[in-house]
C-alpha cells in the first residue's frame, strides 16, 4: 500500500500591504516554503498595495512534513528585497478541516529567533555510579542548519542544559552540516527532576551569537525512553505576535490531502460503478452513481472532482464517453439554449480540466508568439475614453496636442495588429489540435444539434464548442498568461490592460458577435468591423475542427497523458565540466541546451546542434539542490546517476539567473540574516527542473536516502567538511517533493481514492437524500424535504433507481472503509515510536 501527501495551495490576493517604496507603493510577491525549503514563488505584481496573484500550486510531499510558510516581500531594482511579513501554518492547523483553509490571514512580523531549520542527532543516556546520577549527552551531528553568515554558512556550536548546569561543544567553522561527535556529561543536582535542553548557536566574533534552534526533553522522557536519533530543531517557545493587520493580509486557500492508496483490487468495484454510468444512456439519468456523485458536490470540491474524474477516465481510455455522458445530461436538462453550459456544472468543469490536461501544448503553440510580443513591445492601447491618459500618449507617440480620436485610432491599429495573428493562429490550428479534443467537440456538437434542431438555433452548435474553446480556454489564457504558463511573470498594469482588451475581443469572437453593441462597453465599437470579419473564419474553423474520424479514440486503450519519448521540459542550463582544472569555479560552468523526456536527459551546445549527449533517466538515483556556497553560485542542482558497475556520478547544473539592469543578483533579506548569495528570481525554474527530473525518475529502484548538498573540493566536502569523497551523505534527499502539473503521469488508484474521499464527505447526505423510507414519516415537513431532494418531476421508478444506486455506493464505501481500517491496523502493529528517521 502506497502513501501520498499533497498540498493544494492557492495564493489568491493581498490587501492593505504597507508601502515600501518612495513612490508610496510596493512591488509585492510571495514565497511559499515547506519545512523551510522554498517550493514556489509567485510573480511580482508591480506598484500595488492590494495585489492579485491568483497562483495555484499542487505540491507532492512526504508524509512527515511539519509546516507551511508564506513570506510576502517587496521587490527592489537595486539592493535586496524588503520583507513585509509572513504567515505560518502548521500541518495540524491545515489538516483540522478536511475542506482546508480559505480565508484572509494577517501577516506577522518575521522574528529572527523563530526562523530556524534543520535537525540534530543525539544519543542520551542516564547513568548511575557512586556519586549519583549522571546524564551523558552524545552530540553527534546536525544537518541543514540555517545560514547566518554572509558566506551562506554558519559557525555552529551546541549548548546543553540540565537543571542549573550547562556545557558547550566546540565550534565548527563554516558549515551547515557540523560533525561534533562529542560527549558531554552533567551531574544531577539536588531538587526536582529537570528537563534536558540542547540549543544550537552560530558563533560570531563581533556582536552577539545567532540562535539556530533547540530541542527539549521533559524529565519523564529521560526516565522512560532516553532520546536517541534525529530531532527537528524548534524556535524558542513564545506567543505568536499579532500585528493587528498593520502589515496587511493575504487571502489563502490551502488544503492537505493525505491518503493511503490501497492495492488496485480494492478500488475495482467503485471503478466499475463509475464506468457503468458512462456506458449507459445519459438522457434523463438521475440514478447512476455519477449522477448521484454530482448531486453531492459543489464549488471547489466539484472542480477537484472534475479533475480526478477526467484523469481516471483518461487512464481507462474512456474520456470521450465520460465527457459525452456529462454533456448529454446537461443538454437534456437545458430548455433555453442561451444558458447552455453557463453554470459551473460538473460537465463544464470536466470539459475545462480536460482541455487543460490534453491541450496545454496546443494552447502554447497557438498563443505564445503573440503573447510574447505584447509583453516585449509594451505598447499603450486604450479604447475607453474614461481610461485614456492623453498626457501619456503625448509623451510616447504624438506630435502636438493629442485627442481621444488620435488615441483611439492608434490603439485600434495596435489591437488589430495583435488580434490578426491571434485569429490567424487559431483558425490555422486545426491540424495541431489534439485528436482527443477534436473528437470530444464533435460529440458535443452532435448532441447540441439533436437537442436544438430548429433553424433559429443554427448558431447553438457553434456556440457550444466555441464557448469552451474560446471563452474557457483561449480568452482566459490571453487575460492571465502567467496562470497558463505562457509567461513567468504577471503583466505590469499597462500590459495587463492591453491583455484585457485582447481577451474581450477573443471572447466576442467566441460569442460569434451575438452581443456586439450591447451592454456597457459601447466604446469597443471601433473593433466591431474586425470582429465581424473574423466570425465567418471562426465558423469555418469550427466546422473543420469537428470533421474528424476517430471513433476508436472514445473507447480506446488506456494511455498516458505524455508518452515516454515526449519532451516534458527543455531550456538552457549551465553544466559544470566533468573535471575542471581552472581555479575559477564560475568559468567551469558552460551553457548547454537540455531536453528532458521520460527516457533521457539530453543536451547539446544549442537547440540546433546535431550532436547530443544524454543521461538515461533510468540511471538517476537522486536529484537535489546544491548549497550556494559549494561553487559560490545560486540555483545549482545535482543529478546523481548510478553506472553499470554501481559507481555514483554527479552532474552539476545551474539554472541561469536573470540579471537586473544594474547587474545585481537581488534577493529577499530576512531581518538579522545575511543576504543570500543568489536571488530568488529563478527559484521557480529551479523547482520546476527538480520536480520534472524527480517525477521522470520516480519509478527507479535503489534511490538514495542521503546525499551531500555541497561539492567535493580541495580534498573535502564543502557541506560537512568530511575529508573522504566516499563519506556518507550528510543531508536527506527529497525525491517525494514535486510540483503537480498537466504532464503528471496518470495514477488511477490515486484518482479513485480521491473520489472515495469525496463520497465519504457526502455519505450522510447520501443516506438522508436517497435511502429514507418514504413511508416512515408522512408529515408535511418530511414530504417537503423529500420533494426537494428528488429530481423535479421524478417518478417513483426513478426514485427507486436512485435509492438502488445510493445503496450500491454505500456498500462499496463500507468495503473500502474496512480495507483502510485493516491496513491501518497492520501499520500500527509494525510501527514503533521513535525519533526522526535518517
Amino acid at each position: 500500500m502506497a502513501k501520498s501527501s499533497s498540498l493544494n495551495v492557492r495564493v489568491v490576493e493581498g490587501r492593505a500591504l504597507p508601502a515600501k517604496d518612495v513612490s508610496g507603493s510596493s512591488d509585492p510577491y510571495c514565497i511559499v516554503k515547506v519545512d523551510d525549503e522554498v517550493v514556489a514563488r509567485t510573480a511580482t505584481v508591480w506598484r500595488s498595495l492590494s495585489p492579485f496573484w491568483g497562483e495555484e500550486y499542487t505540491i507532492h510531499l512526504p508524509l512527515d512534513f511539519h509546516h507551511l510558510a508564506f513570506y510576502v516581500l517587496d521587490e527592489d531594482t537595486v539592493g535586496h528585497d524588503d520583507i513585509i511579513g509572513k504567515i505560518s501554518l502548521s500541518k495540524d492547523a491545515i489538516a483540522a478541516d478536511p475542506r482546508g483553509i480559505d480565508s484572509w490571514i494577517n501577516l506577522s512580523r518575521v522574528d529572527p529567533d523563530a526562523e530556524v531549520q534543520g535537525e540534530i542527532c543525539l544519543d542520551v543516556q542516564m547513568l548511575e555510579d557512586a556519586r549519583g546520577r549522571c546524564l551523558r549527552c552524545h552530540v553527534l551531528q546536525a544537518r541543514d542548519l540555517a545560514p547566518r553568515d554572509i558566506t551562506g554558512t554558519s559557525d555552529p556550536f551546541a549548548r546543553v542544559f540540565w537543571g542549573s548546569q550547562s556545557l558547550e561543544t566546540s565550534t565548527i567553522k563554516k558549515t551547515r552540516f557540523p560533525h561534533w561527535d562529542e560527549v558531554l556529561e552533567l551531574r544531577e543536582m539536588p531538587g526536582s527532576p529537570a528537563p534536558l535542553r540542547v540549543e544550537l548557536w552560530d558563533w560570531d566574533m563581533v556582536g552577539k551569537n545567532d540562535f539556530l534552534g533547540m530541542v527539549e526533553f521533559p524529565p519523564q522522557v529521560l526516565q522512560q525512553n532516553t532520546p536517541r536519533g534525529w530531532f527537528r530543531l524548534l524556535p524558542f517557545p513564545r506567543a505568536e505576535e499579532d500585528s493587528g493587520g498593520t502589515l496587511g493580509a493575504v487571502r489563502l486557500k490551502v488544503r492537505l490531502t493525505e491518503d493511503r492508496i490501497l492495492p488496485s483490487r480494492h478500488y475495482q468495484p467503485l471503478t466499475e460503478l463509475l464506468m457503468e454510468s458512462v456506458l449507459g444512456p445519459a438522457e434523463e439519468d438521475t440514478a447512476s452513481p455519477l449522477a448521484v456523485l454530482e448531486e453531492l458536490t459543489s464549488g471547489d470540491c466539484r472542480q477537484d472532482l472534475a479533475t480526478k474524474l477526467v484523469k481516471l477516465f483518461l487512464g481507462q481510455g474512456l474520456a470521450g464517453p465520460f465527457l459525452d455522458y456529462l454533456t448529454r445530461r446537461e443538454v437534456t436538462r437545458t430548455t433555453d439554449p442561451n444558458t447552455l453550459f453557463r453554470s459551473n456544472s460538473l460537465a463544464s468543469k470536466a470539459m475545462e480540466q480536460f482541455m487543460k490536461l490534453v491541450g496545454m501544448p496546443y494552447l502554447h503553440e497557438v498563443l505564445k508568439p503573440v503573447i510574447n510580443r505584447v509583453f516585449e513591445e509594451k505598447k499603450y492601447m486604450e479604447l475607453d475614453p474614461c481610461k485614456m491618459d492623453l498626457g501619456r500618449t503625448r509623451r510616447i507617440s504624438f506630435k502636438g496636442a493629442p485627442s481621444e480620436e488620435h488615441v483611439r485610432d492608434a490603439s485600434l491599429g495596435l489591437l488589430t495588429g495583435y488580434l490578426g495573428p491571434i485569429v490567424d493562429a487559431i483558425v490555422g490550428s486545426v491540424g495541431r489540435c489534439p485528436p482527443a479534443m477534436r473528437l470530444v467537440f464533435k460529440q458535443l456538437r452532435q448532441c447540441v444539434e439533436e437537442r436544438f434542431p430548429q433553424a433559429e438555433h443554427e448558431d447553438v452548435k457553434y456556440l457550444a464548442v466555441s464557448g469552451f474553446l474560446f471563452l474557457r480556454f483561449f480568452a482566459p489564457a490571453v487575460l492571465t498568461p502567467k496562470l497558463f504558463d505562457l509567461r513567468d511573470q504577471h503583466a505590469d498594469p499597462q500590459t495587463s490592460r492591453s491583455l484585457l482588451l485582447l481577451a474581450k475581443a477573443v471572447q466576442s469572437i467566441g460569442n460569434l458577435g451575438q452581443q456586439l453593441g450591447q451592454g456597457k462597453e459601447l466604446w469597443m465599437a471601433p473593433l466591431h468591423p474586425f470582429l465581424l470579419q473574423s466570425i465567418s473564419r471562426v465558423r469555418h474553423f469550427l466546422d473543420q475542427l469537428v470533421d474528424v474520424n476517430g471513433e476508436e479514440e472514445a473507447g480506446g486503450p488506456a494511455r498516458a497523458l505524455v508518452a515516454p519519448s515526449v519532451i516534458v521540459r527543455e531550456g538552457y542550463l549551465l553544466k559544470r565540466k566533468e573535471e575542471p582544472t581552472s581555479l575559477a569555479t564560475r568559468f567551469a560552468f558552460k551553457k548547454r541546451y537540455f531536453w528532458l523526456s521520460g527516457e533521457t536527459l539530453s543536451y547539446s551546445k544549442s537547440p540546433e546542434w546535431q550532436m547530443r549527449s544524454s543521461i538515461p533517466v533510468s540511471h538517476i538515483c537522486a536529484v537535489e539542490r546544491v548549497d550556494e556556497g559549494a561553487f559560490q553560485l545560486p540555483h545549482v542542482m545535482q543529478v546523481m546517476t548510478r553506472g553499470a558497475a554501481g559507481g555514483l556520478h554527479t552532474t552539476y547544473l545551474q539554472c541561469k539567473v536573470r540579471r537586473r539592469k544594474d547587474g545585481a543578483e537581488g534577493g529577499p533579506r530576512v531581518p538579522s540574516r545575511p543576504p543570500p548569495p543568489g536571488s530568488l528570481q529563478n527559484v521557480n525554474e529551479l523547482n520546476q527542473w527538480l520536480s520534472a527530473l524527480r517525477k521522470a525518475s520516480a519509478p527507479n529502484p535503489d534511490k538514495l536516502a542521503a546525499c551531500h548538498p555541497g561539492a567535493f573540493r580541495s580534498s573535502r566536502w564543502t557541506c560537512c567538511l568530511q575529508a573522504e569523497r566516499s563519506a556518507a551523505g550528510c543531508s536527506r534527499t527529497h525525491s517525494a517533493v514535486t510540483l503537480g502539473d498537466w504532464s503528471d503521469p496518470l495514477d488511477p488508484d490515486a484518482e479513485i481514492q480521491m473520489v472515495y474521499r469525496q463520497l465519504l464527505l457526502g455519505r450522510d447526505q447520501l443516506r438522508m437524500k436517497f435511502q429514507e423510507d418514504p413511508n416512515t414519516d408522512s408529515s408535511p415537513e418530511a414530504d417537503a424535504e423529500k420533494d426537494s431532494g428528488a429530481t423535479e418531476g421524478a417518478c417513483p421508478d426513478a426514485l427507486a433507481r436512485q435509492r438502488e444506486a445510493a445503496g450500491r455506493l454505500l456498500e462499496v464505501l463500507a468495503d473500502l472503509d474496512r480495507a483502510h481500517e485493516e491496513f491501518q491496523q497492520r501499520e500500527q502493529q509494525k510501527a514503533a515510536p521513535g525519533p526522526l528517521g535518517h
